[in-house]
Parts: structure tokens; sequence; C-alpha cells
């Protein structure tokens, strides 16, 4: 495992983080499996996990919190978001600041999510969603800055809405967050465009979330890929979306090396851009973990191959499905 400097705050993170969603909101997930996925990652060097108060409702915030306590004599980075008041993903931009994040509700969550972890502090409280308009409003920063003095969290940030990467540069300028959390893959290149380059000038770090498109760049998508009553693909991948994603990833397989998986190639694309603080891939069974992790250990890829994938940028607009 690689580790890299987390922006300003300087903590040496591993370049291969865990999202903790899949554990706690998809379908197929067992939390005996998860808590083992969870220790087979921090054995192979992870050290970044990121979950949110709106997995499960605090059930992946408190999955966190056993795995802190379960392993002491390492130090874990721990990560977690604050839903917004209306519970609607992503923001939109007729949503006030008091829609989302009024100081008693912000105040109301990190006491939630540290009670759901065990925990006394985090070391990162991101805003689960954004919207570059609040920057006018800024009693949320000065309540978090308040709550942050108290040594409840060390460090802000924001995680960026669905194909929006612009929505969020003027935030990263702004010097208020010490953190980013945005869509990056070989399909979602947005990032690269304004956001990266004002996060490195701000020393912002940048956590790189979706990095296998909500699965698709696993390679096991079809026209036929079905699941289970409630479970949040199928809100997602619906027809319209589901059709158009199984046709950029069969173009996109045919330039895997030999030797390489789809999902391997995915992850060390994101690798390749020095802007990348940790990211963050979902894993529910140990088998993930393994995989993913190793991931970090050949490095970026070949320059050629990265000039290749730039290829295949898809920019996509947000519909009502794409949450």
């Amino acid at each position: 495992m690689k580790y890299r400097e987390f922006g300003r705050m300087e903590w040496p993170v591993s370049e291969m983080g865990y999202g903790m969603w899949g554990m706690a909101e998809w379908t197929d997930s067992s939390d005996r499996e998860s808590m083992q996925a969870l220790q087979r990652a921090v054995d192979l060097g992870c050290n970044f996990f990121d979950t949110a108060w709106a997995y499960g409702s605090g059930k992946s915030e408190k999955m966190l919190g056993e795995l802190v306590r379960a392993n002491p004599s390492k130090r874990l980075y721990t990560a977690t978001k604050i839903p917004p008041k209306n519970l609607r993903w992503p923001s939109r931009r007729e949503y006030s600041l008091d829609d989302c994040f009024p100081p008693d509700h912000i105040e109301k969550y990190v006491h939630s999510s540290l009670e759901n972890a065990g925990l006394e502090s985090f070391d990162l409280m991101q805003l689960h969603v954004w919207e570059d308009g609040w920057l006018k409003d800024d009693r949320w920063y000065h309540t978090l800055d308040g709550l942050r003095r108290q040594g409840l969290f060390r460090a802000l940030g924001i995680s960026i809405n669905r194909w929006e990467s612009w929505n969020g540069v003027e935030a990263v300028r702004s010097g208020l967050v010490d953190a980013v959390q945005v869509i990056y893959n070989i399909f979602d290149q947005t990032g690269e465009d304004q956001l990266f380059p004002a996060c490195r000038e701000r020393g912002v770090a940048v956590i790189a979330r979706v990095p296998l498109d909500e699965g698709s760049l696993t390679g096991n998508l079809t026209l036929d890929s079905t699941w289970p009553e409630g479970d949040w693909r199928n809100t997602y991948f619906v027809a319209e979306n589901l059709k158009v994603t199984v046709e950029h990833v069969e173009r996109l397989k045919a330039d895997v090396p030999a030797g390489m998986t789809l999902p391997e190639m995915a992850l060390r694309f994101i690798l390749a851009n020095p802007a990348v603080s940790t990211i963050i891939p979902g894993m529910r069974k140990p088998r993930h973990a393994e995989m993913n992790m190793a991931a970090s250990d050949p490095g970026p890829l070949p320059q050629p191959l990265l000039e290749k994938l730039r290829g295949h940028r898809w920019d996509r607009t947000p519909t009502d499905w794409s949450q």
C-alpha cells in the first residue's frame, strides 16, 4: 500500500481508502462479511474510511466505530457526512441553506454521528450535498468551525453533487474547506478541468468517489442486470441509463491490457492523478478488499494507456434518476 498527503492536513492516508455505503444500504450485504472486509482492508494497509449518517441511518458509522476499537494500535482516519435536512440527493439550485444545513441541524447530526460511532471525534466532517451558492450564507461555516474548535472533528469537507464538479470550485477557492469528495473515474473526468487545479492551488484534499461508476467498471453489468426490490441500483440503472452505460463499458473493454482486469485499470487510472489524495471504492466482501487494495501496488498506468483512456471521457448532465 502506498500513502499520500491529505492536502494541507498532511495526514498520511492510504491511496486506496474504503467507501462504506454499500454495506449499509445495498442488498446482498452481510454485516459479518462487511466487518471481515473492513478488517481485511486494515490488514492490507488501508487507513482511510468514509461513511455517512445516511448510510443506514447511522449503521455504517457504528461499524466504523467498531473497526477503530478493534484496531487500537493502528491510526485509522475516519470521515463521515451530515445529511441534508430535506434528505434530498443531490441538492438543487433552489435549495436554500435552511433547506439543507441550518445551524441547529448541523450541530444535531455532528453529535448523532459521534454517538453512533462511539468516538470522541472524527477526522473529517463533510456536508453530504453542496451548492456553491451557500457561500453567501456563512452560517454553515461558523457552526462547523465552532464544533471543530470543540474538538469534535479535525477537518471540514464537502461532497460534490454527481456530474457537477464545477459546483464546488468556489468553495475550494474560498479557503473554507479542507477536502472535497467528488466523482472521478474513467468516464467522469470533469474534475480535471477546474476543480483539481483549484485544489492543488489551495492545498485541498481530493477524495475520489464512485471510482467504479456504481459498479459498471467492474465489467459485470449487462442489459439483463437486475437487483432485488428496494436496491438503490434499480433507481439508478433505469433502462435509459443501463443501455448506454453497457455500451460505453463494452467499448472500454477493448482497451484493457492482457493480464489486467477492468477494475484494476479503472483504479490505477485514478491513481495516475497526483491531485487525488485517496480513492474510496465500496467493498462488502473480503475478496473485494483484497482486489482493490492490490491496485495500489503496481502504481499508475503507463502513459500511452492513460492517453487512450482519456478518449473514454463521458460528460453527463444530472437528471431525475442520477441522484
